[in-house]
């Protein structure tokens, strides 16, 4: 399979239509149906169910779409790294984040990189759910990852950096508001929005409230902390959040302490085998960014410092912005 057939075939699987995706692509249509047909031969399986009217994915299709875009991902994101490094980058670290850790350690992080490890390039994917970081550090798509443990893989190395409690957020017109501190067994019966069934802060929070005799009535989920924010101010419900998210400058939302309100953790994680001299250093910046301890860290020492690099930038998943030089700031 060659990567411009790949390129043909996600085009036309996303707009459901030759037409559209032949004008995408900058090219005449009957040629990209004929592309799509070499491509539907050489794998000996049909990947679009076509009519006059409609062009819809098979489940082989819909399966070379959800792979498909993940590899020409990388391969853009790896295009991008060569090119930096070639320019001189020191190296470039792929970081997730999860949704508290992305607003509250990120800022602090990225100073000290800048101060410590100059000519580094930080691929930063923020607001990530704990499995995704995980299946992404074991197949080598992520570097490290800024995690909720328990984390069920032995192909994951951590490092405990805080502890932090739930706090519930709660509309600012809300009855609960006028308390100054909520017993979670109250809660029962009320509406939630919390994170996918998946997240290990939904986990933690539904076996605190199986404990108190009840299960939440969750009414909506959200991956984003900052969009789960905005249903609480919508007056949709309720939430459960880690004692961090405080910190966001949400109109319309109070954030009330919660008796029996189990603790969470936050861990940083690299793959197993995977600690290169880069990563080890990174990881050891951690050590000075993360709040008091509630007990010692197995941060990875780091190492002596190289000769004066590039300044450094920091980049999102999709883009690449510099970052003012750093050279003399405290």
């Amino acid at each position: 399979m060659e990567t411009r057939h790949l390129r043909y075939f996600v085009a036309v699987a996303e707009e459901r239509h030759f037409g559209r995706a032949a004008q995408r692509l900058h090219m005449a249509q009957p040629p990209l149906s004929q592309q799509i047909k070499q491509l539907e031969e050489q794998l000996g399986t049909a990947l679009f169910e076509r009519t006059t009217r409609k062009v819809e994915l098979t489940p082989a299709g819909e399966l070379l779409l959800e792979r498909g875009r993940r590899i020409l991902q990388d391969l853009e994101e790896l295009e991008s790294d060569v090119a930096q490094v070639g320019a001189g980058a020191a190296g470039v670290l792929r970081i997730g984040l999860s949704g508290s850790a992305t607003y509250r350690l990120l800022p602090t992080l990225v100073q000290k990189a800048r101060r410590e490890l100059p000519g580094l390039r930080l691929s930063v994917h923020g607001e990530m759910l704990t499995p995704d970081m995980v299946g992404d550090l074991e197949e080598g798509r992520l570097d490290v990852a800024v995690l909720r443990p328990p984390v069920d893989s032995p192909d994951v190395e951590l490092a405990f950096l805080e502890q932090d409690r739930l706090v519930a957020a709660l509309p600012a017109d809300s009855p609960w508001a006028e308390r100054a501190q909520l017993d979670l067994a109250e809660l029962a019966g009320e509406p939630f929005v919390g994170y996918p069934a998946q997240s290990v802060v939904t986990r933690i929070f539904r076996e605190a409230c199986h404990r108190e005799g009840f299960t939440p009535r969750v009414v909506q989920e959200a991956a984003e902390t900052s969009t789960l924010l905005a249903l609480v101010a919508a007056g949709m419900g309720l939430a459960l959040v880690p004692m961090a998210t405080r910190g966001f400058a949400f109109q319309g939302i109070v954030f009330r302490p919660v008796r029996n309100a189990p603790p969470v953790d936050l861990a940083v994680a690299w793959r197993r085998g995977g600690g290169t001299p880069l990563v080890r250093r990174f990881v050891a910046l951690f050590d000075t960014v993360a709040a008091p301890r509630t007990e010692p860290a197995r941060v990875v020492p780091p190492e002596p410092d190289r000769a004066p690099q590039p300044p450094a930038v920091v980049r999102t998943a999709s883009t690449l912005a510099p970052l003012k030089e750093s050279a003399h700031e405290d």
